[in-house]
């Protein structure tokens, strides 16, 4: 409709909308977030994906790949040493490694945050005695405290699970605690208390917003650190037991066959790398894309 207004109203846009703006101008990390909604995809609806179970034996043992002059376009990606198809195990495997590294990053980002915010914003002994506690923890590689965890409470995948979630909260909480900590040393909190905010409206519409990146960066670092934990306990024989398609066990089960069958190994290391590179490209994105629209 016509307006008699000579003055042309311009739409500020949101900080949302600014990061969204700056996130589409980086193509590099559009590709990995459509990289990311396709492995989120087959990670929902791999059972629906597959013709097989993940250890049924199809009856073609150490088949080659269908790209492979000896291959068949029935098993894509060939099949293993007891005859079952890598390209079922292969989705199937992408609900043990990327989908509960997905789960255990979120639920130890949840826990790790509200514990960090809340230890961010005290002072005194209390907040000293948990900056040192959480610099002894993270001084002890992941790895080695998820094994060390799982030393007490056995294999199996709850255990990992669990050890992973338990090793992962004290980066939240020491990243989260250190970004509070400096947000409120800063001037304009000083002034917004002199002018009557209390905490709460500080953290809800000063704090947090401004520690987005950080929280981004923790997140994706937590999702891959649970993806190579994961992976590798299972290749350790600790996690996930065979014939479980989890992609670090079939790494395991299948690293005495790298010259007689490589694709046995090389298709569930390149999933794995795949998927921790795609992870990568959409938190570095998100990052850089906040920060622009701050900066």
């Amino acid at each position: 409709m016509p307006s008699n207004n000579i003055y042309q109203e311009h739409k500020i846009p949101t900080q949302w909308e600014r990061a969204w703006q700056n996130y589409q101008a980086n193509s590099l990390a559009v590709f990995g977030l459509w990289c990311l909604g396709f492995l989120l995809l087959i990670t929902i609806f791999a059972p629906l994906m597959v013709a097989y179970g993940p250890g049924e034996q199809v009856g073609e043992f150490l088949m080659p790949p269908s790209w492979d002059a000896s291959g068949h376009v029935e098993f894509f990606f060939g099949t293993d040493d007891l005859g079952r198809d890598l390209f079922t195990r292969i989705l199937l495997g992408s609900q043990l490694t990327f989908g509960y590294a997905l789960l255990v990053a979120l639920a130890s980002a949840i826990l790790g945050i509200i514990i960090g915010v809340l230890a961010g914003m005290t002072r005194g002994l209390k907040s000293s005695i948990l900056n040192h506690v959480l610099d002894t923890v993270l001084s002890i590689p992941s790895l080695l405290l998820a094994i060390i965890i799982i030393a007490y409470m056995g294999t199996g995948m709850t255990s990992i699970l669990l050890a992973i979630w338990l090793a992962l909260i004290p980066r939240f909480i020491r990243a989260i605690y250190s970004a509070v900590h400096d947000e409120m040393e800063k001037e304009y909190i000083i002034a917004a208390r002199l002018d009557g905010a209390n905490s709460f409206y500080l953290l809800y519409y000063s704090v947090l917003p401004n520690i987005q990146p950080v929280i981004i960066s923790e997140l994706t670092r937590a999702i891959s650190i649970a993806m190579i934990d994961i992976a590798a306990l299972g290749f350790l024989g600790l996690g996930a037991q065979s014939p479980s398609p989890e992609w670090g066990a079939m790494l395991g089960d299948s690293i005495e066959l790298i010259y007689l069958a490589p694709w046995t190994v090389t298709l569930p290391g390149l999933a794995i790398t795949f998927s921790i590179l795609v992870v990568n490209l959409v938190g570095e994105g998100l990052r850089q894309a906040i920060n622009a629209g701050v900066d």
